[in-house]
């Protein structure tokens, strides 16, 4: 792993204090909890981004009780969308509370935890997201305002060798489209590194793909867009006719995807 090269002596101190002051809180508190975002991404591919916040990830059993303890310490708390996100804010800077994923698939589970990487954060011992479930809850977004196929590619470039393809896999699981898509593109976007990602697993997928396309299309009309943009595919659940994904998945309910849809306007305004 790089190193990870963020500045966290050019954070403004009220900005450094509160970060420093909630990973010390979690902690002292035993939640277990992970670093992602900005910073982990950093750390595993030499690209900083100076960001307003840190992301911490929990099981989702863990979330109350983190919010709790933050919001204990004086801090303003929100249980921002019942299916993935709470959030903790300081002034204008902010930590994400995430147990999940907006479309309801990359859920934080023990193999989160099991695969953590150890690292040091403003000299305060933490653990990061694998590479693998970073890579999996990203590949899965594609929104017409935010598209984080370059932070896979940029994942798979830094970490290719040393990715557990087999967990990776794994996690896609039945959504193995999304990842031959994206070790696709990677060969586009990096002719001189495509050799990096490993036969087997190129052989695998289209292996599936050729089987895929030998049998008959699904009888059913379901949509699988809104798994990877909450906005852009609404037409074909409310006019087109398609079922949405994300309930005939189980994955959220439809008061928690009408929740996910009204931010949209929100984010507009």
């Amino acid at each position: 792993m790089q190193h990870c090269g963020m500045h966290f002596e050019e954070l403004k101190p009220q900005e450094r204090a509160f970060y420093s002051t909630v990973l010390n809180l979690l902690n002292r508190s035993g939640i277990p909890y992970l670093v992602g975002g900005a910073y982990a991404f950093a750390c595993y591919t030499g690209i900083v981004r100076h960001t307003k916040d840190i992301d911490i990830f929990v099981r989702p059993d863990d979330v109350i009780r983190t919010l709790h303890i933050l919001d204990d310490a004086g801090y303003k708390t929100e249980f921002t969308f019942s299916h993935w996100l709470g959030k903790a804010y300081n002034g204008e800077n902010f930590i994400d509370i995430i147990f999940g994923s907006g479309n309801g698939i990359a859920i934080v589970d023990d193999l989160w935890f099991e695969h953590a990487v150890p690292d040091t954060m403003m000299e305060i011992p933490v653990k990061l997201c694998p590479p693998e479930e970073i890579i999996w809850s990203k590949a899965l977004i594609m929104e017409r305002e935010r598209y984080d196929g370059a932070d896979v590619a940029h994942l798979l470039r830094a970490q290719a060798e040393r990715i557990d393809w087999q967990r990776l896999l794994m996690r896609l699981g039945s959504f193995w489209r999304v990842l031959l898509s994206h070790l696709v593109l990677f060969g586009f976007i990096y002719p001189s590194e495509r050799q990096r990602i490993p036969q087997w697993v190129m052989d695998e997928l289209l292996e599936r793909l050729r089987k895929e396309m030998e049998m008959p299309s699904p009888q059913e009309k379901i949509c699988q867009g809104t798994l990877i943009s909450r906005e852009q595919y609404l037409p074909d659940i409310e006019q087109l006719g398609y079922k949405d994904a994300r309930l005939s998945l189980g994955t959220m309910t439809q008061a928690q995807i009408a929740n996910w849809t009204a931010d949209i306007e929100e984010h507009e305004r």
